[in-house]
């Protein structure tokens, strides 16, 4: 509540003069305010107001305030009312009727629902001391301010809520409130909010996880913290359409990347000394080992968040990529440079390959056909090299056994000849093996049982014709 003008600070005066808020000496307008719908009404003469809170006779809370004219047109609403009302006060320039009794306007203001009779009076009150910045402290005061500054079209004071919205920080309850008052009111002055609220692009969100993703894996000193907090990031994002935009772009350029490196150091094509060739091998290897990480980490994030379909799909397709790795671990030069390599791209194979084994990832049988295909000379490669045997056991017998679950997967004649090529997979003691026995065994039995499936075939073809199932026991 605002003093009266005896109590006023000299300071508050504004540049007009000496005209104050609320200074009934000096007014020539009266604001009634109040919270009922009500029409605006204009009276000359204001001789039977008795100075009481007239909204409380009408049945609603209220609130009767002097001021100027001259200061009302600041506002473009009270400027527009006040212009032609206010020539038909005479030609008496000093503002009295003849016995010297002033004439006031009246104005009869509706506080919108909702809203803050206290900020209705903030808002008048700026008129005269022009102190935004001591008024508007926090977003809950601009926020009660602006709808007020917007509907009496003050325009300065509207300029000064929105500086200070834009240069503090937001709640999440204030955010939604600014973007409900923003969207309503359609400010010509808000570009800089709605700059803040509203992306330059629609692909803000996806260009943003390409980033955050290529520096999680490359650009980053704390990769396994930036790792660990983008991976968080991507499983709480609530579009999987987008989680699975992002994470198929990363995975195409790793891949890619480490396919190409494998093949300039299976198939050089340069010439030169043996020592720059050495050279560049060393790079090659070093760039497949790098960007083979980070296709790991992406294909663990993929399996993660259920959104690997892609990745599968196109890693059932690398007849090219394994014959270069072929070549690559049949050499000697690769396990000094870089050991760790077939480990990496093993693991991205039976990580996409267990997700279908485990029925997480829904793949057709051509693309179980080819994941098997592609892949298991390059594990048979890698177990016949003793390095690689010796420090990969584990990983082996577990893409061993994931491989002969696909396998048992399909039909039984590709069945057959793909088992055929996991002998390799035999020890001498069957009970080291028993993964490459159990799959051995459901092939026999399901291959035993054949003449007996004959009858599905039997009853398959009957399904077009029109009998009656009771009497198909009378059938030849």
């Amino acid at each position: 509540m605002y003093n009266t003008p005896t109590e006023v600070d000299m300071d508050q005066r504004n540049n007009l003069g000496a005209l104050m808020f609320d200074d009934t000496s000096t007014a020539d307008v009266v604001l009634h305010l109040q919270q009922e719908e009500s029409s605006v009404q204009m009276e000359q003469d204001i001789s039977e107001y008795s100075g009481k809170d007239v909204s409380r006779s009408a049945g609603g809370e209220g609130r009767a305030v002097y001021v100027h004219a001259q200061i009302l047109a600041q506002c473009r609403y009270f400027d527009a009312l006040l212009s032609d009302r206010w020539l038909e006060r005479g030609t008496d320039t000093t503002g009295h009727e003849e016995n010297g009794k002033p004439k006031l306007i009246r104005i009869n203001l509706c506080v919108g629902a909702g809203r803050l009779l206290g900020s209705y009076l903030e808002t008048l009150h700026l008129l005269y001391s022009k102190d935004f910045v001591g008024t508007i402290r926090d977003v809950e005061t601009a926020l009660n301010i602006l709808p007020i500054a917007a509907e009496l079209l003050y325009d300065d004071c509207i300029s000064a809520c929105v500086k200070f919205l834009e240069a503090v920080p937001w709640t999440k309850e204030e955010e939604q409130q600014i973007v409900q008052l923003v969207t309503c009111l359609q400010l010509e002055e808000s570009s800089g909010l709605l700059a803040r609220l509203s992306p330059v692009k629609e692909t803000a969100v996806v260009d943003m996880f390409n980033g955050l993703v290529y520096a999680a894996t490359h650009s980053h000193q704390n990769g396994a913290t930036v790792k660990a907090f983008v991976a968080r990031l991507l499983s709480g994002h609530a579009s999987r359409d987008t989680v699975r935009q992002v994470l198929d772009k990363a995975f195409a350029h790793s891949l890619k990347t480490v396919k190409d490196s494998v093949e300039e150091y299976a198939s050089p094509n340069v010439r030169g000394r043996h020592d720059e060739i050495e050279a560049l091998q060393r790079q090659n290897l070093h760039t497949a080992v790098v960007n083979g990480r980070h296709l790991l980490w992406i294909v663990e994030r993929m399996i993660e968040l259920r959104v690997a379909e892609t990745a599968v799909n196109q890693w059932s397709e690398q007849g090219a990529f394994t014959a270069n790795l072929k070549r690559a671990f049949s050499d000697d030069t690769w396990r000094n440079i870089a050991p760790g390599l077939p480990a990496l791209v093993l693991r991205c194979t039976c990580r996409l390959a267990s997700a279908v084994a485990e029925g997480s990832i829904i793949a057709p049988k051509q693309v179980r056909e080819k994941l098997v295909k592609d892949w298991l000379p390059v594990l048979v490669v890698s177990r016949e090299n003793s390095v690689s045997a010796t420090q990969n056991k584990q990983l082996h017998q577990e893409l061993e056994d994931v491989l002969l679950s696909i396998i048992l997967t399909l039909p039984m004649a590709e069945a057959q000849k793909l088992l055929q090529q996991c002998l390799s997979f035999a020890t001498r003691n069957l009970e080291d093996c028993p993964h490459l026995v159990n799959a051995f065994n459901v092939w026999f039995r399901r291959a035993s049982q054949a003449p007996t499936l004959e009858n599905l075939n039997t009853l398959e073809n009957l399904k077009g014709l029109d009998i009656h199932p009771v009497n198909l026991m009378n059938l030849p």
